[in-house]
C-alpha cells in the first residue's frame, strides 16, 4: 500500500499545506513554527508508519500522527481565540481534523485486527 493513495494521508497533507499558507504572514515566529511543525508531523508520520514493515511500528507511527493532529487542533483553536487565525479557516480545519482522527482510528483498528 502506497501512503500517497490513502485518503487519510491526502487530507492531512492538504491541512498541512493550508496551515503553511494561512500563517505565511504571521509575525509570531514561535506560534507559526509550532503549528506548522505539528501540521507537518501528521502526514509525515502517516507516511512513515505505512512504509514500516511491522504492524506494531505502523500502529505506533499512526498514533503519533493522531497525537500531532490533536496538537494542531489545540493550536488552531488558540490561534483563532487570540486573533492569529481566521475563524472560518479554523472551523474548516477542525471539521477536517475530526474526520482525519476518525480515519486514523479506523486504520489503526484495521492493522491491529489484521495482525492478531
Amino acid at each position: 500500500m502506497k501512503f500517497q493513495t490513502l485518503e487519510v494521508w491526502q487530507l492531512s497533507y492538504q491541512i498541512s499545506c493550508s496551515i503553511y499558507l494561512e500563517t505565511k504572514g504571521l509575525r509570531d515566529w514561535g506560534f507559526k513554527d509550532q503549528i506548522t511543525r505539528s501540521g507537518l508531523s501528521v502526514p509525515s508520520n502517516i507516511a512513515e508508519g505505512i512504509e514500516r514493515q511491522g504492524a506494531k511500528e505502523q500502529v505506533q507511527f499512526l498514533y503519533i500522527a493522531k497525537a500531532s493532529l490533536a496538537e494542531v487542533m489545540t493550536q488552531a483553536m488558540i490561534g483563532k481565540d487570540i486573533g492569529y487565525l481566521e475563524t472560518k479557516f479554523v472551523d474548516e480545519l477542525l471539521v477536517k481534523a475530526e474526520r482525519i482522527s476518525a480515519m486514523l482510528a479506523g486504520l489503526i483498528k484495521s492493522i491491529k485486527a489484521r495482525n492478531q
